[in-house]
């Protein structure tokens, strides 16, 4: 695909030459392969999206050859440092991240911010979920919300990530709008998504503060319950905090971030094959088993919103104590 435009001129005339020329120019700044740098361990939301957008690529032929590396560390600092320390020779590589890049940078948890990295897009938001095992004692929101007002020490909500985080931030936004005292939520940490289910699942949490995309599936084969979406309605029968009374509503940006200083020509690059991705069957297959909604923001478009998240999440954050 990407011989030299000189070896092809010894075979064709030199007005043929032109044209190949140009054609080879144009597939060559097509992106052939992508590795996905993925800031947290296997079963998070991180994880997820890096993976389904790689198979929705891969699948539909817009990318030839992807693959997947998992970093876990410092609230995704690691990876971050990472892929700014070896800039030169991350050329192909994609980092996934999410809102809580913009939180953690907030907090201090890492010295960098996404003003460090080449912004390719937004790809998909996912509404925040509260989840419960199959066989809880709580049974509805209701049941939670009566407990925590009862004592709410005593009811363990986990997250895959820090105090303060995401997950910690939109339990609490949900107990604040019902009323509560958003610092009274018990918020016990754990590292990816994947762990803190398990935590659920073996009984040392009662609650589960996630994104829906981690646990739809499980909830529709009966493994968890979902009691209750940040979303403005109910989705597939799940009920949204809305339709309840509680107005709590949050969704999470997922996208992907480039090594600094990338060509333009590359960042314009990956934009267009994720842009183009949204086109395929492959990719609503993706969508739809993991109830995202597609939220395409490339380059320019991704920077104005990442800045204004910032301003709105600081704001919401020192009033909830959390920075």
């Amino acid at each position: 695909m990407k011989l030299q435009i000189s070896k092809i001129c010894k075979n064709v005339a030199l007005a043929s030459c032109l044209v190949a020329g140009l054609a080879m120019t144009s597939v060559a700044s097509e992106i052939e392969k992508i590795h996905f740098l993925i800031p947290g361990g296997a079963g998070g939301g991180w994880d997820g999206t890096a993976r389904g957008v790689g198979e929705a690529l891969k699948k539909s032929g817009l990318v030839d050859e992807t693959s997947f590396e998992n970093m876990s560390g410092g609230g995704g600092g690691k990876a971050i440092a990472y892929l700014i320390e070896t800039a030169d020779k991350q050329q192909d590589t994609l980092m996934v991240n999410s809102t809580p890049i913009v939180i953690r940078s907030l907090q201090g948890v890492f010295p960098q911010s996404f003003r460090d990295l080449s912004l390719i897009s937004a790809v998909v938001a996912d509404y925040g979920a509260l989840v419960v095992r199959a066989d809880s004692k709580y049974k509805t929101w209701a049941d939670v919300k009566a407990a925590f007002d009862k004592n709410p020490r005593k009811v363990k909500i986990a997250g895959g990530s820090s105090r303060g985080s995401m997950d910690h931030l939109v339990a609490a936004q949900i107990f604040k709008a019902a009323g509560g005292n958003p610092t009274n939520v018990r918020y016990v940490p754990y590292d990816a998504g994947g762990k803190a289910l398990a935590g659920l699942l073996t009984g040392e949490v009662d609650v589960l503060s996630t994104g829906l995309g981690e646990v739809l599936e499980k909830h529709k084969k009966g493994e968890v319950r979902i009691i209750g979406i940040t979303s403005d309605e109910s989705i597939d029968g799940i009920p949204s905090f809305k339709s309840m009374g509680v107005d709590a509503y949050f969704a999470n940006w997922r996208g992907f971030f480039g090594a600094p200083n990338l060509p333009q020509e590359k960042i314009d690059a990956f934009a267009k094959v994720l842009g183009d991705m949204y086109k395929t069957k492959e990719w609503e297959t993706v969508r739809a088993r993991n109830g995202w909604a597609n939220l395409y923001k490339p380059t320019t478009q991704f920077k104005t919103f990442l800045e204004n998240q910032e301003k709105t999440i600081s704001s919401l954050m020192k009033e909830m104590g959390f920075l």
